[in-house]
């Protein structure tokens, strides 16, 4: 049986994914959004933490969930 793929997202670029491909992805997100929750937790109650470092973690922690949900992806340039 031959999965039917996902249309691709109405952004130019964004192409046709596989079951597999989504599920991976929502995967990641799922735990992006696990970290970045445990984040929040650490920054609401904990008044001792450095908030430059913190906010340099995070940004760091989204740049990697970002990339690696695009290399399954793999958006394309546009013409």
């Amino acid at each position: 049986m031959t999965e039917k793929p996902h249309e691709g997202l109405p952004v130019a670029g964004y192409q046709p994914q596989s079951e597999a491909n989504v599920a991976a992805v929502n995967g990641f997100k799922q735990l992006e959004e696990q970290v970045l929750r445990a984040l929040d937790d650490l920054e609401d109650n904990n008044h001792e933490i450095d908030r430059r470092l913190s906010a340099i973690g995070r940004t760091g922690i989204q740049t990697a969930f970002m990339a690696i949900n695009r290399s399954i992806f793999k958006p394309s340039r546009i013409a």
